[in-house]
């Protein structure tokens, strides 16, 4: 087994000295959440960057369940920081622009007050008498931590699991402070499989015989063993199979040999010993249990009634990027707070990351090409900045550039673009399905249109989407639109998808129950160039409007502009307008539209009504 097989998230994690650090006593004492008080605290805290005059350029960082303050290295001396692939100069939280804030959290072990901590009113550490703490006193920790900074509002709070919870309840609880919330491999509420690996590792603490109720800080034998072993079960589920399998099938039965004296039969066996080893060196049994307690207690729903009730509060612009990997924060969490976003009309965006890295994803460099520009560019768009977007631009004939995103672009010359935003109306609300990278939803808004959200699957257009501030989630389309109320929107356009779609049918009664209209633009497979070359050569078409061969093309449907509408006719469907275009020539066929057209742009509308349950595949 090499070396490397030993990396993990808590590679460049240590118990030593922080030079950069600084400590603020809070005034008054604490009231908590679950009953009680702290008489007073003290928070440990680093910043990164300048607060800009306006006061208006901080970010807040929340760091995960055995993080601390030390985010990010401050200089080439300094020691590494949890985050350092993330947050610094030119990095995808740049502090170059930004005024970065992190600090240890509440019951932690590096500084702010904890078990370890003295009580005043006792006169020596808090142990096992630690009061039960929530994440919503760890904000509240930090909000009077920004108060004493003169910090009003957040340009951002951000923050992966554990994190991203304080970063959610920041959203929720303050959202008149903050403008932006993003959220990494977080919950609403952990599942009870989470749940039960915690109260494994809190017992292997409890029953360690040195543990002594926790109070053991006087003691020379602290409950080492306790807290290693909780940190290697929590750390399997930090990982996936298949990075367990690509680390330690190789050398199975050949374990490395390391100095901590914990079973190690199995290559995996000396990976979790050395790292259950080496937490005990730098992090506190009695705030593994605090910090632990409090991930596990947080329930949104519960706390306000309802998911909806407590993300209706919401004012944050909101990103969401679960790992495809991660079963312990799994993506299906992610969606659920997305979709109650969406449901109550809120402005959010979502992506799952494709990942081997599991629950650890967002702490590695692994998938970093893709969250990092996720990260940054959803960022700089909370910047005010000028109103320039860097979306594309209509060339001098008014179309804009393709893009090379296959599962939504079918055309070189996307003429049905400038048509569709021709056929909206200023101030309409807009459903783009399939919406690539955001040219249609760039063109409308500099065209005055009002709420706009775009759905698509591709993780690349989504980046570049979000990189110009426009609003989009990660979305199958085939798996229906469920999540929307009857007539949401104003208009739903369904732009070159339609031939990729497994149920056509399905889809065009979801896009009408959703929204008052109707736009879908799609390749004429009955184009004559194309059909010369099926009659002529035998071969399957590769024209300008239909540019893939065949083994590689994303059209799985094969119709004309008549097929179409025979289908609308039979769901009772009103083609209200029709636009054929030639997208070679750019002029619009006439009576042979049918044979003289490539592509088509029609409007629609319902001529019956839809239900929900009607509307889904």
């Amino acid at each position: 087994m090499t070396d490397d097989a030993f990396d993990s998230s808590d590679a460049a994690r240590a118990d030593g000295d922080l030079p950069y650090a600084r400590t603020l006593s809070l005034p008054g004492p604490l009231p908590l959440t679950l009953g009680g008080e702290l008489p007073e605290v003290s928070v440990r805290y680093e910043t990164y960057g300048e607060l800009n005059a306006a006061r208006d350029n901080a970010i807040y960082v929340c760091h995960a369940l055995t993080g601390d303050s030390h985010v990010a290295r401050h200089d080439a001396d300094d020691a590494p920081g949890w985050w350092d692939i993330l947050v610094g100069p030119g990095e995808s939280v740049d502090t170059n622009s930004h005024f970065v804030i992190c600090a240890n959290v509440l019951g932690g072990c590096r500084g702010t007050t904890g078990p370890a901590s003295i009580d005043p009113r006792t006169g020596r550490s808090y142990g096992g008498d630690f009061p039960r703490i929530t994440i919503a006193d760890m904000v509240e920790v930090q909000k009077r931590l920004l108060d004493q900074l003169g910090i009003e509002k957040l340009r951002a709070v951000i923050g992966g699991s554990m994190g991203g919870m304080m970063a959610l309840t920041w959203a929720v609880r303050h959202p008149e402070r903050v403008d932006s919330a993003v959220l990494l491999a977080t919950t609403h509420c952990l599942s009870s499989q989470a749940l039960s690996f915690d109260i494994v590792g809190r017992n292997a603490i409890f029953k360690d015989p040195n543990y002594n109720n926790g109070q053991y800080y006087d003691r020379e034998k602290k409950p080492d063993d306790g807290l290693a072993i909780a940190r290697m079960i929590g750390h399997v589920t930090y990982l996936s199979d298949r990075t367990m399998s690509r680390k330690f099938d190789p050398d199975r039965e050949h374990p490395r040999d390391v100095a901590y004296a914990y079973e190690k039969e199995f290559s995996v066996g000396s990976y979790l010993a050395y790292q259950g080893g080496r937490f005990v060196e730098r992090f506190d049994a009695n705030s593994y249990v605090a910090l632990s307690l409090a991930m596990d207690q947080f329930n949104l729903a519960r706390d306000y009634g309802s998911l909806t009730a407590a993300l209706s509060r919401i004012t944050a612009r909101t990103l969401v990027a679960s790992f495809s990997t991660d079963w312990l924060f799994p993506p299906t969490h992610s969606r659920r707070i997305v979709d109650t976003l969406m449901a109550a009309g809120k402005d959010v965006s979502s992506l799952v990351v494709e990942s081997d890295c599991g629950h650890d994803a967002f702490l590695l460099e692994n998938d970093l090409p893709v969250y990092g520009p996720l990260v940054k560019g959803f960022l700089e768009q909370a910047a005010p900045e000028p109103e320039a977007t860097g979306a594309a631009s209509p060339d001098a004939d008014g179309v804009l550039p393709a893009e090379n995103n296959v599962r939504s672009i079918f055309f070189h010359n996307r003429l049905d673009l400038q048509r569709l935003a021709e056929l909206i109306e200023p101030g309409s609300s807009v459903l783009d399905l399939g919406c690539g990278s955001g040219q249609l939803l760039s063109l409308l808004r500099r065209r005055g249109s009002g709420n706009l959200l775009g759905l698509e699957l591709s993780a690349k257009a989504i980046v570049d989407c979000v990189g110009q501030g426009l609003r989009v989630v990660q979305r199958d389309l085939d798996r229906g639109l469920g999540v929307f109320a009857d007539g949401q929107f104003d208009v739903v356009v369904l732009s070159q998808t339609l031939q990729a779609m497994r149920r056509p049918d399905a889809a065009l009664r979801e896009m009408l129950r959703v929204g008052r209209t109707g736009l879908v633009s799609f390749p004429n497979f009955a184009h004559h160039a194309a059909v010369r070359q099926l009659l002529e050569r035998g071969t399957s078409p590769v024209t300008e409007g239909l540019p893939f061969p065949w083994w590689s093309s994303p059209s799985i449907r094969f119709f004309s502009i008549k097929d179409f509408e025979n289908l609308c006719h039979e769901l009772s469907i009103d083609v209200v307008q029709r636009v054929a275009i030639d997208s070679a020539t750019g002029e619009l066929a006439g009576e042979d539209y049918n044979t003289r057209a490539d592509m088509a742009v029609c409007v629609l509308k319902r001529a019956t009504d839809f239900t929900s349950e009607g509307g889904h595949p």
